[in-house]
């Protein structure tokens, strides 16, 4: 439970108002980095089929150590790798599946 000082009872609404705007922005934001995230493995992945990686090395050539996301989406690389090795090759040139991925994750 939250006290506020007796002092100031003339704040608790204030408080309580700005404190429960904040959860949504908070959670917005967080969001938005693990959708980005996502985004970055599809992206990493996409790269890895137009520069001719077989589908069986890609999950040991694209990490997040070395592409710099947090390690724990390392595990959405063996997902996506299937879908995006599924589409035809003009659609890898043309299409931005890391912006569409990215998209539909935030609309979730």
């Amino acid at each position: 439970m939250i006290r506020l000082p007796s002092f100031a009872p003339h704040l608790a609404a204030p408080v309580l108002l700005c404190a429960v705007m904040a959860l949504p922005a908070h959670a917005d934001a967080a969001k938005e980095a693990d959708c980005g995230h996502q985004a970055d493995v599809v992206a990493a992945v996409q790269a890895a089929r137009v520069a001719g990686v077989a589908e069986a090395a890609v999950a040991q050539q694209v990490s997040g150590s070395v592409l710099g996301w947090p390690e724990k989406y390392d595990a959405v690389v063996p997902l996506v790798t299937p879908w995006v090795y599924s589409l035809a090759a003009e659609e890898l040139g043309t299409t931005d599946l890391a912006v569409a991925w990215k998209d539909l994750c935030l609309q979730q």
